[in-house]
């Protein structure tokens, strides 16, 4: 599932390619269609993202679009190539076109249902208004492990397994320490920090999590070769050699989902 960096940067390309100007809309699968009908030839007035939510906007509606595990959405230039029947909403105007594929959502709804989504979500770190005291104040009660309470997107919004990983080896977090043992000070340089990495994963279109000390370059190391890009430190790295301490990374199902940690590194 795309992280919240990529939903960020999807919103930034709708903004660049579509906003201030009318834009047809059509849904050549038919799930969207009464509602794209509904929207042809409005214009977009703006893109935003929450955590793993994006959000057009479009006069007095929403379009609310969250991709899932199987969901795409790609862009190119205008004219468009025919849309195959995989195609649940295409976007066009005379420079650019958009479709989006396999959406767990893609749904019309008004302000009242946006604000329901907000109000749902915690706080994200690529949203500059967001309290980081918000989820401060859940985790520092909770008995449930950090690892855990990161990927929860009530407590934290836009953080999936990569970050949740690097962030807190970077910090030097044993991944099963308990929220509440967490201090303050750890918890704001966290925050601190993915509110860095996601910018830079905006910016680049892609997760890198290691510092400059010790890039492949740096170290005398092979560069990372994996389908997910940037060079990182634990993620997908069970049972190779810590960057750093050349210890063991060690893997562990947490939360239905793989978790990536070194122990040397990440003491309790």
């Amino acid at each position: 599932m795309p992280e919240g960096h990529t939903i960020h940067r999807l919103a930034q390309d709708h903004a660049e390619r579509f906003a201030g100007r009318p834009v047809r809309l059509s849904s050549p699968q038919g799930r969207f269609e009464q509602s794209a009908a509904v929207l042809d030839g409005r214009e977009l007035d703006g893109a935003e993202a929450h955590g793993k939510h994006l959000f057009l906007e479009l006069g007095d509606a929403w379009i609310h679009i969250h991709l899932g595990l199987f969901g795409k959405l790609g862009f190119g230039p205008a004219p468009a190539p025919p849309a195959t029947d995989t195609v649940r909403l295409r976007l066009l105007n005379e420079d650019h076109y958009a479709d989006l594929r396999g959406p767990t959502a893609c749904a019309l709804i008004g302000e009242g249902e946006k604000k329901a989504i907000h109000d749902r979500l915690g706080p994200d770190p690529l949203r500059p208004d967001d309290d980081p005291d918000r989820a401060w104040k859940r985790i520092s009660r909770s008995r449930t492990t950090v690892a855990a309470l990161l990927m929860d997107q009530k407590v934290v919004a836009g953080i999936g397994n990569v970050y949740r990983a690097e962030v807190l080896f970077r910090h030097g977090i044993d991944p099963y320490r308990p929220g509440r043992d967490l201090t303050r000070g750890e918890w704001d340089a966290m925050w601190a920090d993915l509110a860095a990495l996601m910018r830079e994963g905006v910016r680049n279109n892609r997760i890198d999590t290691v510092r400059d000390e010790h890039l492949p370059e740096a170290m005398g190391r092979p560069p990372r070769v994996d389908d997910h890009g940037g060079e990182v430190y634990v993620y997908r790295r069970a049972n190779m050699p810590c960057h750093i301490c050349g210890g063991e990374i060690r893997t562990a199902d947490l939360a239905a989902r793989n978790l990536f940690w070194c122990p040397g590194c990440q003491s309790r």
